[in-house]
């Protein structure tokens, strides 16, 4: 489905990442976790990419996009979004998505891998599902924890769902783990990960470790679910 979208909010999640939500349409549909993609006309031409749809469908009013500022134009082009501003979306895409039918997720994300991440676990938790999600995600420092509020409150809401911060470079008051995530974080906070379905999602290097850790973990090629940025 292609559409003009309205911007009708911005949040700002972290000093270089940001959310542009759009007038959802009522008649668009999507599953939580797939991607869009954004179409604007500039002096250049047409610029057309990929992104994650961050918000959830039980979000009826607004569809989101969350995105690092990394200064190249598209980037740019999205910080400059304005309300009332006017872009094309062509969705939905992707099939890295939750299967109701698994009822334990193992979660593996660095950065703005969250995006996906963040609309599944939106969606688990409003429609209070039974399936245990456990979260671990990784990040440079606490100021770069994109959701960290709402991931937090969701812990609240949510009996079946855990999150698991770790940093890079932590502040001297942190009692979380700090570096990547690892095998043994991941034997510690997912001691059952033998039974689980895992979704990965980050930048290149990070997917490419977390996949070769599970595979080490004698999971199977059905228990292992990536998402690789890259490719966008």
């Amino acid at each position: 489905m292609k559409f003009e979208a309205e911007v009708i909010e911005t949040v700002k999640r972290t000093h270089d990442v940001k959310s542009v939500q759009f007038l959802r349409p009522s008649s668009f549909e999507y599953k939580a976790g797939q991607f869009m993609f954004i179409i604007i006309q500039n002096e250049d031409g047409e610029l057309r990419k990929p992104l994650t749809i961050s918000s959830s469908p039980t979000e009826k009013h607004f569809i989101e996009l969350t995105k690092k500022l990394t200064g190249h134009p598209f980037s740019n082009v999205i910080d400059s979004l304005q309300i009332g501003d006017k872009v094309t979306i062509d969705a939905p895409y992707g099939s890295f998505i939750l299967n109701e039918e698994v009822k334990k997720i193992g979660m593996l994300s660095g950065g703005i891998g969250i995006t996906p991440l963040r609309s599944i676990c939106r969606y688990a938790t409003d429609l209070q599902l039974e399936t245990s999600i456990i979260l671990l995600y990784g990040n440079k420092s606490r100021e770069d924890i994109a959701y960290k509020r709402e991931f937090d409150e969701m812990q609240e809401e949510n009996s079946n769902f855990k999150v698991v911060h770790t940093l890079i470079d932590p502040p001297s008051d942190w009692n979380g783990y700090t570096g990547f995530i690892d095998a043994e974080m991941v034997r510690k906070e997912v001691p059952d990960y033998a039974s689980r379905v895992f979704y990965t999602c980050g930048p290149p290097a990070m997917v490419g470790a977390m996949e070769k850790l599970l595979k080490e973990f004698n999971l199977s090629q059905k228990q292992i679910r990536s998402e690789n940025f890259s490719a966008y």
